[in-house]
């Protein structure tokens, strides 16, 4: 497979978890599109090793793997498709690979809300540095944080709700965590316009799940297409 095939087929799988983006990019200048979208993917790279279910070990071997590639990014020395776009950014990659350890640790269920977000708050900071150098700002940690963990619980389930919560039945349990997560998140109009299209849909994902306790089918295509537009103006 040719370095431009693989770079799509990576872009492409990111596309197909979030179908909203297709309605809402058209808000996104052209030229910012790609970068953008493979930020983004990598992001979901490191949050497939966080929701594992089963055996640990290929995700460690994977994040270590990362980890190496990462610092090879700041001397200009990417293996990784997604390098081939992201690499030329003048960011603090380093930053970012000795952050990934946290997603081993954060795989631990939490006893408290504050614990879950403890674990990745220094993941979280590591983002937002990197982010501010890839789209040009950044939202807070704490926002990074609270969209890992609604991505998380959007995969894993009831597994991935703090301990303490856990003893209300399933149902309640996800409607308990899933709505302290939206408190915890606050605005998702927050950052350069690219997050706050995607975070604008995952905390609307996140709202559903709160609402019902179970995943929900999508809007129709007109209320994606406004919500985006809202959040691309920052409204």
């Amino acid at each position: 497979m040719s370095d431009s095939a693989a770079l799509d087929s990576f872009l492409g799988k990111w596309r197909v978890r979030w179908p909203e983006w297709s309605v809402a990019e058209v808000f996104v200048a052209p030229a910012r599109r790609d970068i953008a979208v493979a930020w983004f993917a990598l992001l979901q790279e490191f949050e497939d090793t966080l929701n594992i279910t089963g055996d640990p070990l290929p995700a460690d071997a994977k994040l270590a793997w990362w980890r190496e590639e990462l610092h090879g990014w700041g001397a200009q020395r990417s293996r990784h498709p997604l390098g081939r776009r992201l690499e030329p950014v003048q960011a603090s990659w380093s930053l970012l690979a000795d952050a990934l350890p946290a997603l081993v640790i954060a795989r631990e269920s939490a006893a408290t809300g504050d614990a879950a977000v403890a674990a990745l708050i220094g993941f979280g900071e590591a983002v937002v540095a990197v982010e501010a150098d890839v789209l040009g700002h950044a939202p807070t940690a704490d926002a990074i944080v609270a969209q890992v963990l609604a991505g998380r619980l959007a995969e894993i389930g009831v597994a991935s709700v703090p301990t303490h919560q856990q003893q209300t039945g399933e149902g309640s349990a996800l409607r308990s965590w899933a709505a302290e997560l939206v408190r915890r998140w606050g605005d998702p109009r927050r950052g350069a316009r690219e997050r706050r299209i995607l975070a604008t849909y995952a905390h609307a994902r996140l709202g559903r799940l709160a609402r019902q306790g179970e995943t929900a089918p999508l809007p129709a295509r007109p209320l994606i297409l406004f919500a985006g537009w809202r959040a691309a103006r920052g409204d």
